[in-house]
């Protein structure tokens, strides 16, 4: 991939950390469609060299944000071998201190995430409630909502299926499903859509 194209995804001023972070290695970048699946992923190719995917639909703090959390595993996996574990405490180290060596580049409402984040660095950014939340303000939905931001017995729908939430189970919520009464734990950051009842006066 040519660099204007990758470019083109960054924000302002990323690629010379980039340059920095690449000099050693030989990597195949691609953008991808969006996969609701993954934001990225990076993996060793049968040749030594290195491929990295990342989304082509992230915002372009959050693409360079998941470049550099796959950028430190194949640095990671270079520097301390493949046999540490993927999301060890050699990828958590290197990833942290990429983050802090690029902080400046976030806006200053992100650092302070970016900056508690980098403290014990997440193996699945879905696992930062911050973070997550700061990428949805730039696609606010009025209809949809955490599970987390639910009130006891609020009633919502989840792919097409109607629920209630019912209590807080730990670090997950029970809800219950209007259909056919089976009960579910949802996590605290999945979207839904929050029902409003109308009633009668």
């Amino acid at each position: 991939m040519s660099i204007n194209v990758l470019n083109q995804y960054l924000p302002d001023h990323a690629f010379p950390f980039l340059k920095k972070w690449f000099s050693d290695y030989y990597i195949h970048i691609k953008i991808t469609k969006n996969r609701n699946s993954k934001l990225g992923d990076y993996r060793k190719l049968p040749d030594k060299s290195h491929q990295i995917t990342v989304n082509s639909t992230l915002d372009k703090q959050l693409f360079f944000f998941v470049l550099t959390h796959e950028l430190a595993h194949l640095i990671a996996f270079e520097n301390f071998s493949n046999r540490i574990t993927a999301h060890g405490k050699e990828w958590k180290d290197t990833f942290s201190a990429m983050l802090l060596e690029s902080i400046d580049l976030y806006t200053d409402d992100l650092k302070p995430i970016i900056l508690r984040f980098s403290r014990n660095p997440k193996a699945n950014f879905m696992a930062s409630p911050e973070l997550v939340r700061y990428f949805h303000i730039e696609n606010p939905d009025e209809n949809l909502v955490f599970v987390e931001d639910l009130l006891t017995n609020d009633k919502f729908r989840y792919k097409g299926e109607d629920y209630q939430l019912l209590e807080k189970k730990k670090k997950l919520y029970l809800c219950i499903n209007s259909k056919n009464a089976k009960k579910y734990l949802f996590r605290p950051l999945a979207k839904v859509e929050k029902l409003i009842i109308n009633e009668e006066q």
